[in-house]
């Protein structure tokens, strides 16, 4: 399959993941140019001054002048912006997003007379941090990107994205947006939860926050370190996959449970199972 090299991309939403995915595409000379639209003014100077852009625009500049458009917004943004971006784009311009749940996005524009020009995709990546100044080139090496309902999109802008995760060093991976929305319910948004949740049960128990850091290990570190996440981006998420994010919440109470089981009736063979059951997830994380 030919190279295709874009001359503009035009990013709307300059944080984490779009700040990261220009710095790459420009590292990888992809891209001639970058504009820029947010509305964070901070944000657009903060990402001018990184080079991480090139470029500030207004909205309707931005899409009239970009061969590629990648929406970075919160999910609950994105509902909004996409219907409008593709109101206005040619029929030549390819429009991606990166949001963390695809069903309801894709169901918005299901009608749309572009919606072919648009392609529905999720990189697999990100932080507890936000922001310009949180982007780094080197942020999806190895890492997986998914495309959403490729068949709904049309071939040459299924090509484009691809080459964009490709350029960005991912891994491709094809999927229905409701089975996708599924799985990241059980390997990124319970994990947000149960951050949240845990953070909250120190914070409730331990009044003495100089304790909490003096004795604060790795692992307690690692494990909340999500709880850092910023509301604005994860209840939409949330509320978008609420369906989905239920039936694995409901899924974890059991399986808490039957720790706390273990411990009242000091069932340490069960106990003992959990654990050992629980350790079959190191067979596949390490492949």
């Amino acid at each position: 399959m030919f190279k295709i090299k874009i001359m503009t991309i035009g990013l709307i939403g300059v944080g984490l993941i779009g700040g990261s995915m220009a710095l790459k595409l420009k590292n990888k000379n992809f891209v001639d140019k970058v504009l820029a639209f947010d509305i964070s003014e901070a944000h657009l100077l903060t990402a001018k001054d990184l080079k991480i852009i090139d470029e500030i625009t207004t909205f309707e500049n931005l899409v009239q002048d970009s061969d590629l458009i990648i929406i970075a917004l919160p999910v609950e943004a994105t509902k909004v912006v996409l219907p409008e971006v593709l109101d206005r784009i040619s029929d030549k311009t390819v429009v991606m997003d990166v949001g963390s749940t695809k069903q309801e996005i894709i169901n918005i524009v299901e009608q749309h007379p572009n919606r072919k020009n648009f392609v529905a995709s999720h990189p697999m990546w990100g932080t507890e941090n936000s922001g310009p100044k949180a982007a780094t080139s080197e942020a999806f090496s190895n890492r997986a990107a998914v495309i959403c309902n490729h068949e709904d999109s049309y071939d040459f802008a299924v090509e484009l994205v691809k080459q964009v995760y490709e350029n960005l060093e991912m891994n491709i991976l094809y999927m229905d947006a409701d089975k996708h929305d599924v799985h990241t319910a059980y390997i990124s948004h319970i994990s947000h939860i149960t951050s949240y949740a845990l953070a909250n049960t120190v914070l409730e128990k331990e009044r003495e926050e100089d304790t909490i850091f003096q004795l604060a290990s790795s692992g307690f570190s690692s494990t909340v370190r999500l709880a850092k996440s910023h509301p604005e981006m994860w209840v939409p998420i949330f509320k978008q996959n609420k369906e989905n994010v239920l039936d694995v919440l409901n899924e974890h109470i059991s399986q808490l449970k039957k720790f706390k089981s273990a411990l009242e009736k000091e069932n340490f063979d069960f106990l003992e199972e959990l654990i050992i059951n629980a350790n079959r997830i190191r067979g596949i994380l390490d492949k």
